[in-house]
């Protein structure tokens, strides 16, 4: 099922869902388990909005009540990149919520060119899904259409980025991978001067 689903809210956050495209198909994509999340409506999209329908569901939704909004939907949001950034700007211009991408890291594939610079002062959080420490296991499971070049990218892009936007954190889910794994992610993300964080699996 598909519909405009944009803006939606989770606890204290407002999530924008900017696309459904994606460079990987990771086999535990919460996308191959249902149409939304927590409950939302279906964020499958009926076409991709531009930044005049992101702009009216913001709107919609009062944006200025939450304290973050999050570019994080049902696809990869630097996909979506020019409506990132123009949205983002426009967020910063007229209210005062953190502004957060999620991300899996592979922007720099998708646009073939470093786009990290283009986030200073527009961004203040950058969440980074690394899912795993291993080249190989990132592959089979995240199976991005990059193949072997995207998991170094990812950990370059968490290298780059760090330098224009001030809080970066790469995850991993709890329970998706051992406790020796997660200790050479955390080991990786000190090497990089990122943070590292678990989340809670869903």
């Amino acid at each position: 099922m598909k519909q405009m689903n944009i803006a939606y809210a989770v606890k204290d956050g407002l999530y924008l869902n900017l696309t459904n495209r994606c460079p990987c198909a990771c086999t535990f994509c919460i996308r191959n388990e249902g149409d939304g999340v927590y409950g939302s409506s279906p964020l499958w999209l009926e076409h991709e909005p531009d930044f005049e329908e992101v702009k009216a569901a913001l709107v919609a939704a009062d944006y200025k009540k939450y304290k973050e909004i999050i570019f994080c939907g049902y696809g990869e949001p630097t996909e979506a990149l020019d409506v990132l950034l123009e949205t983002a700007r426009f967020i910063k211009e007229t209210s005062d919520a953190k502004v957060r991408l999620n991300t899996n890291g592979l922007a720099n594939l998708i646009h073939q060119k470093d786009v990290t610079p283009l986030f200073k002062g527009l961004l203040d959080a950058v969440s980074i899904s690394l899912n795993t420490s291993k080249a190989d296991v990132y592959l089979n499971t995240c199976r991005p259409r990059f193949k072997e070049e995207a998991f170094p990218a990812l950990l370059e892009f968490a290298r780059l980025v760090k330098n224009h936007v001030p809080s970066v954190t790469m995850t991993t889910v709890s329970t998706t991978i051992t406790h020796e794994d997660e200790d050479a992610c955390q080991k990786i993300c000190d090497e990089l001067g990122v943070k590292y964080r678990i989340r809670e699996f869903n």
